[in-house]
């Protein structure tokens, strides 16, 4: 148990969302260990076991049939770890980091050495990068239509080249940990008021090109938040979404 870590590490350390490790837990799918005050502890199996669920996954396995395909007993990493190489074969240009530290890992397998639970949360965090835009594409297809999602591709092709998505997506995580650790906080207030004015500032680039029927989709999507995060990790949490609409209520009055 020396080597295991707590709930709240594989999720800084993978990025997965707490929500999804006790869903797969309540599933059957991952059996982490419980110390005498029944806080859950992650060791080498249990990682093993949820970076096997997110290379099915990823593979375009259900939940179910994941379910079904591991209760047949331990599935052989080594060919696990296979299958996702061929698979990262065919976006080599794209994913050289994750095929990198793959091909590292079977190497130590093949060699008999022990994987740690460093170099499982890499590959599950690798994992998780490669699935992002294909778990988007599942969530979307659910609140858009084929035609709104068209309308949101043409008007997007509006955002300027030079549009840096990375620095973007830093920016949303830093104000999003922010407003997070002000949590709780009277909507109406100067530091309320002045977060949300950060917030409205950040999705400039998107309510300059969006229709009114655009930004009324998207809003639908992260008011239904809870129905989806466990399938991909929000760019904000539900008490985040929550408390921006209640300071956008507070400042129309």
């Amino acid at each position: 148990m020396d080597d295991a870590i707590d709930i709240r590490q594989v999720v800084r350390l993978t990025g997965l969302t707490s929500r999804a490790l006790r869903f797969y837990e309540a599933r059957g799918l991952v059996a982490p260990l419980r110390t005498n005050s029944g806080q859950r502890l992650y060791g080498a199996a249990s990682l093993e076991r949820i970076n096997q669920i997110v290379a099915l996954k990823r593979a375009g396995l259900t939940l179910a049939q994941i379910e079904r395909l591991t209760a047949r007993g331990p599935l052989d990493l080594a060919r696990l770890i296979d299958a996702q190489l061929e698979a990262l074969e065919a976006r080599r240009a794209e994913i050289a980091e994750a095929r990198a530290l793959l091909v590292s890992v079977k190497s130590r397998i093949g060699r008999g050495e022990p994987v740690d639970v460093a170099t499982f949360c890499s590959l599950i965090r690798q994992g998780e990068s490669i699935m992002e835009p294909e778990n988007w594409k599942a969530v979307t297809d659910r609140y858009f239509t084929p035609e709104e999602k068209a309308r949101w591709s043409e008007r997007m092709s509006a955002v300027p080249g030079d549009f840096d998505q990375e620095a973007y997506s830093r920016q949303w995580a830093e104000l999003s940990a922010r407003i997070e650790a002000a949590l709780p906080l009277d909507p109406a207030s100067d530091e309320a008021q002045a977060l949300l004015g950060e917030w409205q500032a950040l999705l400039a680039p998107f309510t300059s090109v969006a229709t009114p029927e655009m930004m009324a989709g998207a809003t639908k999507l992260y008011d239904r938040m809870d129905e989806w995060k466990g399938e991909q990790k929000p760019p904000f949490s539900t008490d985040v979404w929550r408390f921006i609409q209640e300071a956008g209520k507070a400042r129309a009055g």
